[in-house]
């Protein structure tokens, strides 16, 4: 072919590849699924710890007077409220002792009142040099002698009024009832636990991280707590954001690891104490090649993606992926995939596109 034809045959080439490209497109567009491309993207480096929830609030509630228990109001798994009265004591000897008080008060307050007139006549007469100074001075010892026993009798008043509401325990804030210590009849003394309970407004997370990340951890303070299901591990339930990450300032001398607290927030709704989760930490960034985990199948000990080139041919390829899920639905490939393939999101219908187009070839 001399150089002329070629230069004239030259538009019918360009011609004949812009219109094979279109074929080519035209059947992947054809194809009865869709597809992704793989990419690579930076994401978060994470650090995924075991983790238990706890409640803020949690404290045993103890007697702090001497009595008998007459009546109790609530029992474990029962909820209360702020200041809801969780049992009562018999009170006869604390109102007793509260009248005791009462009436040394009211002695100590006569006694006053008879010191001061006593105070107030020897005043007078020593005013005209008719009494002696040591007569004056006993007087006003003796007046404020009066007035120290009336302030004793009045702190007596408010330890046995102190005493009187002890006998009625109430909630110090609204929870749960867990675990209920005493019975009906029962005596008690100061020290002696009666309820033990804990409040769900305000929960955290308490996990261990090693020494190798805690750098990162502390820096970043970045965290989430997840729900996974205990069917499917890798299916999250709920996953909220931390609101405050605490890093313990020491590591445990026997394991090495460090204590952190992780702050969930007021409006959680699935969260409760003593339930396993897991503690996601941020720690740091890094560029990944990313998949679909939609894409990725599992065929016995065969994982593999079905792999659709330019002209729309599909091919079964093994893979090594990520068993973690990044960014919700991907996986990190590791190994059999590059950037800028596409992969199909239905393994079904790509398999049986597979099985045809193998059929077809050998027809052909």
């Amino acid at each position: 072919m001399t150089r002329s034809s070629a230069m004239a045959a030259l538009p019918w080439l360009v011609v004949l590849s812009a219109i094979t490209g279109l074929s080519a497109a035209a059947r992947a567009a054809d194809l009865p699924f869709e597809t992704a491309t793989v990419s690579e993207q930076t994401v978060a480096e994470v650090y995924v710890a075991d983790a238990v929830i706890e409640a803020v609030n949690r404290a045993t509630i103890a007697a702090e007077t001497s009595g008998r228990i007459e009546e109790i109001y609530f029992d474990v798994d029962d909820e209360v409220k702020k200041g809801d009265v969780l049992l009562r004591f018999s009170d006869k000897e604390q109102r007793a002792r509260l009248a005791q008080a009462e009436a040394r008060l009211r002695e100590a307050e006569a006694r006053q009142r008879e010191a001061e007139a006593e105070q107030k006549r020897v005043a007078g007469v020593f005013a005209k040099k008719l009494v002696s100074q040591s007569a004056m001075d006993k007087a006003n010892a003796n007046l404020k002698a009066a007035r120290q026993r009336v302030e004793a009798a009045r702190a007596a008043v408010r330890q046995a009024r102190e005493q009187l509401s002890y006998t009625v325990v109430r909630a110090p804030y609204a929870g749960i009832v867990v675990e209920r210590h005493v019975e009906k009849g029962e005596m008690a003394r100061p020290g002696t636990p009666l309820m033990t309970g804990f409040s769900l407004e305000h929960l955290r997370a308490s996990a261990s991280v090693p020494q190798n990340v805690m750098s990162a951890v502390r820096e970043i303070r970045k965290a989430r707590i997840s729900l996974r299901d205990p069917l499917q591990p890798g299916r999250r339930i709920a996953e909220v954001a931390a609101e405050k990450v605490t890093v313990f300032p020491f590591a445990d001398e026997k394991s090495h690891d460090f204590k952190v607290r992780l702050q969930l927030p007021e409006d959680h709704a699935v969260y409760y104490p003593g339930m396993f989760v897991k503690a996601v930490f941020d720690v740091g960034s890094a560029q990944k090649l990313l998949v679909p985990a939609r894409a990725v199948v599992h065929r016995s000990e065969v994982t593999a993606v079905y792999v659709v080139d330019d002209n729309g041919r599909v091919s079964f390829r093994q893979v090594r992926v990520g068993g973690r899920l990044i960014h919700g639905d991907q996986l990190q490939a590791l190994a059999g995939l590059n950037a800028g393939e596409r992969v199909a999101l239905d393994p079904v219908h790509a398999g049986v596109v597979l099985k045809e187009q193998r059929a077809g070839g050998k027809a052909q």
